[in-house]
């Protein structure tokens, strides 16, 4: 997979996604990735890649040019254009596991007030919102999205079980079983007797019955509708 970043912050993109797992995959080429400054893009002398709106209002608003100038420098036919925006669609995991499978992603990030509608309707597939809450801007949505996409790759994660057994996940779509580790007892503290057990069934059965409590407990929303 190769993703390019369009923003106006590319510092803010290139450090947190070179580190950690992901820096680690893009270091062995399991992915590939491509920060670029916006304003490279500007036709003004002075760079500038932003205007007041028409019609009036507060703030500042994304000009066409830049965006599309550099939709067009990078896209191909297989590209798929995701605008990260608090307008969008929200993103859940079935949505992830979906992009997971993009060949190539071309993310914009907003700022300021937003960007020229014009370019929405003329460039973007996908507008991507992470929740109804405002970011000061996208460049920090374009590394959540591409660290939820990402990890889904095929060699990213050390154990290819993680992404089915973790919350949301395909398996279940409930959130994940508490997990545990030494010491047994901490100040305490005591693991569930059943995880020490080595019954593995026991522990499946204790895992799925915690994963429905939990998912009760704090997200119902996820919970399958009652029967009519």
């Amino acid at each position: 997979m190769k993703i390019d970043i369009v923003t106006l912050f590319p510092e803010m993109c290139r450090v947190p996604l070179g580190e950690s797992i992901l820096g680690k995959a893009l270091a062995r080429g399991l992915w590939q990735l491509h920060v670029h400054d916006l304003r490279q893009w500007s036709t003004d002398k002075h760079r500038r890649v932003d205007d007041t709106p028409f019609g009036g209002g507060q703030g500042m608003v994304m000009q066409c040019a830049p965006l599309f100038n550099a939709v067009e420098a990078l896209r191909s036919p297989e590209s798929q254009v995701v605008l990260m925006t608090p307008q969008g669609r929200p993103l859940h995991q079935r949505l992830v596991e979906s992009f997971s499978s993009c060949p190539h992603l071309i993310l914009l990030c907003g700022h300021y007030e937003g960007i020229d509608h014009r370019a929405v309707e003329a460039l973007v597939d996908h507008e991507i919102s992470l929740g109804d809450y405002i970011l000061t801007n996208g460049a920090i949505a374009a590394n959540l999205f591409t660290d939820a996409v990402v990890r889904l790759l095929p060699g990213v994660l050390g154990d290819a079980r993680s992404p089915t057994d973790e919350s949301f996940s395909a398996a279940s779509g409930l959130l994940e079983a508490p997990c545990y580790t030494r010491p047994p007892d901490f100040r305490g503290l005591t693991v569930p007797d059943v995880l020490l057990s080595g019954n593995h069934a026991k522990i499946q059965a204790w895992k799925a019955s915690q994963s429905l409590a939990r998912t009760r407990a704090l997200r119902p929303d996820l919970l399958p509708p009652p029967s009519p």
